[in-house]
């Protein structure tokens, strides 16, 4: 059984692909700065926040709890993640990755538990 070699030449259409989208941006980014209009009003050099005025001190404290569910989101994303290949693998892999998958699974799952047994995700 043979197994494919790769040469340099093969990765030749991924190149191309991060040029053109390189190039892409590049030119976007020049031709919006050169091309756009160049009205500068007061109300636009102002501070924008998601159209909420200004007031105040931007360095108040707030709750950690937006960070804590940020982080999760990210965590438990990333794990569900890793089951993309293993999905695709299915098969190849048997017995032993389902077993593997179940342990995966099961240490997920500890870990949903143990976020929800620390009231990570209540909002009150």
């Amino acid at each position: 059984m043979q197994t494919a070699q790769s040469t340099p030449i093969d990765f030749l259409p991924i190149l191309f692909q991060v040029i053109v989208a390189m190039g892409f941006v590049v030119v976007t980014l020049f031709a919006t700065h050169f091309l756009g209009p160049r009205r500068k009003t007061s109300d636009k050099l102002e501070t924008f926040e998601a159209g909420v005025k200004v007031v105040g001190n931007a360095r108040q404290p707030f709750s950690i709890k937006y960070f804590v569910v940020a982080i999760l989101f990210v965590l438990f994303d990333i794990e569900v993640i890793f089951m993309y290949p293993w999905a695709v693998n299915f098969r190849a892999l048997k017995m032993d990755g389902m077993i593997e998958m179940f342990i995966f699974m099961g240490t997920l799952l500890l870990g949903f538990i143990y976020v929800i047994k620390k009231k990570a995700l209540d909002w009150n």
